[in-house]
């Protein structure tokens, strides 16, 4: 192929690394959640730093005791460096867990909704709570309230604005069978619960607009279920599911987990977690860290015939923009 046509094939922006990012503190980034720092003019990724290379851990308190790690990119999300974890003011307890963030903006102030576990436990049998906070600076957040949802096991907040402009959060309530439920809000602040969104068996729900549409991809620990709709209630499920299939990519031969999605004019990017370590095959122990390490990786969205495809082999060129910090934001 000539210089020139490829040059005019090539999509705008820089080549994504793979893996995307890896956590220098404990090498367990997952569940990223990514929204572009207005004072700073960076783009911020949240995500859940899990105790990948903590050889005393047993049972899953490597899993626990979690905080939310911080990474920065001043290139348009192709490349991330460690900055800092986030400085959560709310300590009820000598330990605790963080999990799983969203974070949207609105008026100048940042909301994270962040799954709170009050301990470090080497089960899976304990209470879990979705936390509003808020901050001018994404570094330092404010305890605003524990929210009263459907049970005392909700994880994984997704929160959207509306066209009206309300909110309304998807989460996952682990009491009934793992499915995801639903609130609403006229503001943040005040959520009132609705109940079952999606009877479902998944984790990590994110709903976005793109294409005219709405969209809900949900973490199947077998790749991401697809849902759509037109009018954020009803969902219509797509047969096939994303990074469901073993990548070729550095790092990207196991399922993809636990989604973020930016959406960019008619582009959108997804965003994911993967454990490199287990695939079919591999030498390593199930207590091992090779097992327990996990990374974020990006790949481009694309719509065809009314579907989400992506192909995680292709090259990610990415060039984020105020415009996608915009849709982040839930602003029009």
């Amino acid at each position: 192929m000539p210089a020139f046509a490829e040059a005019q094939s090539k999509p705008a922006g820089k080549l994504a690394p793979k893996p995307l990012y890896r956590d220098p503190v404990f090498d367990g980034a997952a569940d990223p959640v990514v929204i572009w720092n207005k004072r700073e003019q960076k783009w911020f990724m949240f995500y859940t730093n899990r105790r990948a290379t903590d050889t005393t851990a047993t049972g899953v308190t490597w899993v626990h005791g979690t905080r939310i790690g911080i990474a920065e990119s001043g290139d348009g999300g192709a490349t991330w460096r460690y900055r800092d974890t986030a400085n959560v003011n709310y300590r009820p307890t000598p330990q605790y867990t963080h999990w799983a963030p969203d974070v949207v903006e609105a008026n100048g102030l940042y909301h994270m909704f962040l799954t709170y576990v009050p301990g470090i436990f080497t089960d899976w049998n304990h209470p879990r709570a979705i936390l509003h906070l808020t901050s001018t600076d994404l570094l330092n957040w404010k305890y605003e309230s524990t929210l009263a949802l459907s049970s005392e096991k909700v994880i994984d907040a997704s929160v959207f604005r509306l066209p009206n402009g309300t909110w309304r959060m998807w989460y996952n309530n682990e009491k009934d069978g793992k499915s995801i439920y639903y609130a609403d809000s006229p503001d943040l602040y005040h959520w009132q619960d609705k109940g079952l969104a999606l009877k479902e068996r998944g984790e990590g729900p994110k709903v976005f607009r793109w294409h005219e549409r709405y969209w809900m991809i949900i973490d199947k620990w077998q790749g991401m279920a697809v849902y759509s709709s037109t009018d954020l209630l009803h969902w219509q499920p797509q047969p096939e599911r994303l990074v469901e299939l073993p990548g070729k990519g550095t790092e990207d031969q196991a399922i993809g987990g636990h989604p973020d999605v930016v959406v960019q004019g008619d582009r959108a990017y997804l965003f994911y977690f993967t454990h490199p370590g287990r695939i079919p095959g591999a030498p390593s122990a199930a207590t091992g860290i090779a097992t327990k390490r996990s990374l974020i990786q990006v790949t481009e969205l694309h719509y065809l015939n009314g579907k989400l495809t992506c192909d995680r082999d292709q090259p990610t060129y990415m060039q984020l923009t105020t415009a996608a910090a915009s849709k982040r934001s839930g602003n029009k």
